[in-house]
């Protein structure tokens, strides 16, 4: 038996990578949280962190257990919901960034609208910047995007490369400005490219701008140029753009789930949501295979 509460703290130290911020995050000591820790290990046989005084790191049974304690946590919350009787119900606004339209993602709310029918599921489809600008404004419960780097805030759900792709036959000219394919600001993926060519003082122009993922992926395959992209949700029929190019490092984003600030009617909802999220989090990385333009 693996303890709700000891999975929770794995959870956060997992998505921290730190114990004293996963202590912040709970409101436990971070003598509790090595304890629950200590005692999930126990349980499992297995050491789940690499630790020291500088870093914290998942082992491989690390990173199996991460999808274990999701799918148990929100089997557990499902059960309480249901022998409490409270009933989740009422309008939940959820917002998901265009990174997620050829993933499996609508098979999980496919699967949330079947668990819990009493929910009026309202999805809104947006930049992961304009998303985070909603959510503070209240008009969104709970969002599903990229994190900007110096934000903390937000549950985890996988941390990627950001690599450059585009087609195949591409071939760039050192000589001349990188053609990019870019969201609108205040795109998050746009923002950290601009940011990395600055820093390499490598020119570059816009080529392309569009704020559907579809239309920056048709350029793309155009070859009309580059995009930033997360390494795990390479669009099908691009490629990465080979180190020979010189293009400059993008460095590494986080997905994260983050709720609005202040309670609402919908507060039940977006957690069972986002239990649902975690739990299927794996299916996210697996895309939809048919190109784009096919059935």
């Amino acid at each position: 038996m693996y303890e709700p509460s000891q999975l929770r703290t794995f959870l956060a130290v997992a998505q921290t990578l730190s114990f004293t911020q996963a202590a912040r995050r709970l409101g436990l000591r971070q003598s509790t949280v090595s304890q629950h820790v200590r005692r999930l290990e126990d349980a499992t046989g297995r050491q789940l962190f690499t630790r020291d005084t500088h870093s914290v790191e998942l082992t491989e049974d690390g990173e199996a257990m991460l999808g274990f304690a999701r799918r148990i946590l929100a089997v557990h919350e499902q059960a309480s919901a249901f022998f409490t009787g409270t009933r989740v119900r009422g309008r939940l606004r959820f917002g998901a960034s265009e990174d997620f339209v050829l993933t499996r993602l609508p098979e999980i709310l496919e699967g949330f609208r079947y668990d819990y029918p009493e929910v009026d599921l309202e999805l809104t489809v947006e930049l992961s910047g304009t998303l985070h600008e909603q959510l503070a404004a209240g008009k969104l419960d709970l969002v599903l995007a990229k994190r900007r780097p110096e934000d903390q805030r937000g549950d985890l759900v996988w941390h990627d490369d950001l690599v450059w792709i585009g087609a195949e036959r591409l071939r760039l000219d050192p000589d001349r400005p990188v053609p990019l394919i870019v969201f609108p600001p205040p795109g998050i993926t746009r923002a950290l490219a601009l940011e990395a060519l600055e820093r390499q003082g490598r020119p570059w122009r816009i080529v392309c701008t569009s704020g559907s993922l579809n239309g920056l992926i048709a350029a793309a395959r155009a070859g009309l140029g580059v995009m930033a992209h997360s390494r795990g949700l390479v669009p099908p029929g691009l490629f990465r753009v080979p180190d020979r190019a010189g293009l400059p490092e993008l460095g590494q984003v986080d997905f994260v789930l983050i709720h609005g600030r202040h309670p609402t009617p919908a507060r039940n909802a977006a957690r069972a949501l986002a239990a649902a999220i975690l739990t299927g989090a794996e299916r996210l990385h697996r895309r939809v295979s048919a190109p784009l333009g096919r059935p």
